[in-house]
């Protein structure tokens, strides 16, 4: 940890021990304690995102969370009140940005046609036989819960948008090049509903193949977006 220079104020203190005060010490302590939180609150997000992916977030069980965290339930209860609280933050901490992340890439190439074809053939080619068992993690959260809790069905209402509106962006830079009768948004909500249930199709039925036939035909249908 860099240590900085006290601020003059603390070293005008009458306590001090050599160059620094008593107080800029126990300033260095609550930093490191927070700093040991704040480790504590990401490994419990961690450990709870693949517990959810693995079980789904009603199955997921907090003592599960607890053991292999090896931490107590005060710990926990610190960090989050209760469970649901603790799926939320995984949903909107883990799940949502990584999930827009990997779009990014494809969407800010030149050629965000030819990269949304690419981004999706890569995942075919990419994708293990587990990942067709247990799904996407965002896409199973998304279908437990968006009927169950309505603090998640906004949550998964604003993440939608989010995505929508990064593929309206990309396809508006290339207008030029598309169909003059495409809505944009329905076209960047149809890709989505595809791609979602793809992997639910390849999760249900455990078939990876049904997953790489669904985004084949994706792929022909963005790159029919064209003039």
């Amino acid at each position: 940890m860099e240590v900085t220079k006290p601020d003059p104020a603390i070293l005008a203190t009458n306590r001090s021990v050599g160059y620094y005060s008593l107080d800029y010490f126990r300033s260095i302590l609550r930093a490191v304690q927070m700093s040991d939180a704040e480790q504590t609150r990401q490994k419990i997000l961690a450990v709870a995102a693949d517990e959810i992916h693995q079980h789904g977030f009603q199955a997921t069980s907090l003592s599960a969370i607890l053991n292999r965290c090896g931490i107590s339930k005060g710990a926990l209860y610190y960090h989050f009140t209760n469970k649901l609280e603790l799926g939320y933050a995984v949903f909107e901490e883990n799940y949502v940005p990584l999930f827009l992340e990997t779009w990014q890439p494809a969407l800010n190439q030149d050629d965000p046609i030819e990269g949304l074809c690419e981004f999706f053939t890569s995942m075919c080619d990419a994708m293990v036989c587990s990942e067709a068992v247990t799904g996407c993690p965002l896409n199973n959260l998304c279908e437990e819960m968006a009927n169950v809790d309505e603090g998640f069905r906004l949550r998964i209402l604003s993440m939608q948008q989010k995505l929508n509106g990064m593929i309206v962006d990309a396809l508006t830079k290339v207008q030029d090049e598309l169909r003059p009768d495409l809505k944009l948004s329905q076209v960047a909500y149809f890709i989505v509903a595809t791609f979602h249930g793809s992997t639910s199709l390849s999760k249900s039925s455990r078939n990876k193949e049904l997953f790489q036939q669904v985004i084949t035909e994706l792929c022909l249908y963005i790159r029919a977006l064209k003039k």
